[in-house]
């Protein structure tokens, strides 16, 4: 699932008593076996410790390491004998990306004060470009301050235009974090000012920093890029400087006119190939063969991180940050640290310490990579009235590049995909990983979003079909801050007014961290999920008129709003 890495750094060691959360039985290693036709756990088991195994480097879009992942897809499509469905008669569609890399030594001042990189300031490279020749240049433009972040009352564009307006974190202990509150749909309003500042740095975690110097990635497109805007975080007594105070009791549209602030952000592009694997399994009904069920998953995660000692970094965040990087930034108690070192110590017991720096993604998203390689493997041999699409995404975690980039450019007629069923993240779950969970706990986001029968028919074929799911809706809640519904490739196909289901077992401590691990998956829990999902596409598949849409559909060009 997306997430703006800011994968934690921990290098607390902390001894190992972890083993009571890890699912019996599973090895660091697993020798691969023949797969078969009918969905096994064995099968899934074989497909995900290749596909999440150290040699793939984590799969960040754009290197060699996801390029490899992709190939193994397109080599088990070759064999399983699925029409190829992406450009030029091959599996691949590709399209190109570019890292937007800032400078170290950017520049930015405070009428006579230098302000230093990381302590003083931060800028965001991915929105402040293509501003690669404009920076934060606003000498003797007055500074705005614009209102608190998540609040309803907000300085207006007009009053913003040709300003440097300055925005308060939101309240709460993720207040730092603009996304959701802030996004695209909130900042490009803001189109006409001279830039935009937050001044939350003092609240976010240490790792910020080398998440945004190390670059941001983007789709390179044609023709003329759009207007960007220039955004950083500041820190608190930076804010003061600029305002003259504290930003408490400050009305939107109040300024400060004696701050003037020059700078400049440099930026560095590198450009790099994004990859989606694209294949069909034609239907068996003359007609309905040309309309199609998408299902679809991401294929790449996060590279590497810094090295860590692995047994430490999990027994840290099972106990003081269950969320993983959701939850990254909580500070422990001297209780928790307690717990924590009696869960290191006893896996130090039998085990000696295991430096790591690979983002696997085993569960984010290998679970639903592998899982919609095991359903193409069952519907070559079990075909259905519809024909089945099969797009494994590149790019979710940097921003939905890959799914963006299929629905604007999509290999078969967009408005003949009747449904796209999204897996991200689907071999967890139980109470170990997350409040309520367990070997039945499921997540449903987006399920009625668009059509009321395709909510309707998930919720059948759970029961109809005895798999003896309990759906929990909680994150699919209109404005819930998680932000879910917009945050996984689900959405790219929503947007066009295809109505979707996000099925997903939920986040855990091992999210976006380097533990994201096949000995943690719950192959049991994990098969029958895609024994369930199977069971949906196929009735789908099979519906004599596709599910109907009575919701409004959205701008496909807006910004996504749960």
């Amino acid at each position: 699932m997306s997430f703006r890495t800011l994968a934690s750094a921990l290098t607390v060691l902390i001894p190992s008593g972890l083993m009571a959360q890890q699912v019996a039985g599973n090895p660091l290693k697993h020798e691969p076996v023949p797969t078969a036709t009918a969905i096994t756990a064995g099968d899934l088991m074989t497909r995900l410790y290749i596909f999440a195994d150290d040699s793939m480097q984590g799969r960040e879009v754009g290197t060699k390491g996801h390029l490899m992942g992709t190939r193994y897809i397109a080599s088990e499509l070759e064999r399983l004998g699925l029409q190829p469905a992406g450009d030029n008669g091959t599996f691949y569609q590709d399209f190109g990306l570019v890292e937007k890399r800032i400078d170290p030594a950017s520049r930015m001042s405070v009428g006579a004060k230098d302000l230093t990189m990381r302590s003083d300031f931060l800028i965001f490279p991915a929105v402040g470009l293509p501003l690669v020749g404009k920076s934060f240049d606003a000498q003797d433009v007055p500074v705005v301050y614009g209102g608190k972040l998540g609040d309803v009352n907000l300085i207006s564009p007009a009053a913003a235009a040709g300003k440097l307006v300055l925005f308060a974190p939101a309240d709460g202990p993720q207040g730092w974090q603009f996304w959701g509150r802030f996004g695209p749909a909130q900042y490009g309003q803001y189109r006409e000012a001279a830039g935009l500042l937050i001044a939350a740095l003092d609240l976010a975690p240490p790792q910020l920093a080398g998440f945004l110097l190390s670059g941001q990635i983007d789709t390179v497109t044609s023709g003329e890029p759009e207007p960007s805007i220039a955004l950083a975080y500041v820190s608190s007594a930076v804010a003061e400087t600029l305002m003259g105070g504290g930003l408490v009791g400050l009305l939107p549209g109040a300024e400060h006119s004696n701050a003037t602030v020059v700078g400049g952000a440099r930026v560095t592009p590198t450009f790099g190939p994004g990859r989606n694997v694209v294949a069909i399994v034609p239907g068996t009904d003359e007609v309905l063969r040309h309309q199609y069920v998408a299902l679809g998953a991401h294929t790449d995660h996060d590279g590497f991180s810094t090295l860590t000692e692995h047994d430490s970094l999990r027994a840290f965040n099972t106990v003081v940050q269950p969320g993983g990087a959701e939850d990254t930034g909580k500070q422990p108690t001297p209780a928790q640290l307690d717990t924590v070192r009696v869960r290191l110590d006893s896996l130090r017991a039998i085990r000696p310490a295991r430096p790591d720096s690979i983002m696997n993604g085993a569960d984010d998203d290998g679970s639903g990579s592998m899982a919609l390689l095991e359903l193409a493997e069952y519907f070559t041999e079990n075909p259905a009235r519809r024909s089945i699409l099969f797009v494994w995404h590149a790019g979710e975690e940097k921003g939905l590049f890959g799914s963006a980039w299929y629905t604007d450019h999509p290999t078969v007629p967009r408005d003949s995909i009747v449904t796209n069923v999204n897996l991200d993240m689907i071999g967890r779950g139980d109470s170990a990983d997350i409040p309520g969970g367990s070997s039945a706990y499921v997540q449903l986001i987006g399920s009625r979003k668009l059509s009321t029968q395709l909510g309707d028919l998930v919720e059948e074929v759970n029961t109809q079909g005895n798999h003896g799911f309990v759906f929990d809706y909680q994150f699919d809640a209109e404005g819930h801050p998680q932000q879910y519904y917009c945050r996984s490739d689900h959405y790219e196909y929503a947007r066009y007014g295809i109505p979707i289901v996000f099925i997903t077992t939920g986040s855990h401590p091992d999210y976006h961290m380097v533990t994201d691990e096949p000995q943690y998956i719950d192959f049991d829990k994990y098969v029958r999920v895609t024994d369930f999902v199977m069971d949906l596409t196929r009735t789908v598949a099979n519906l004599d008129s596709r599910p109907v849409v009575d919701k409004e559909k959205p701008d496909p060009k807006g910004q996504c709003r749960q």
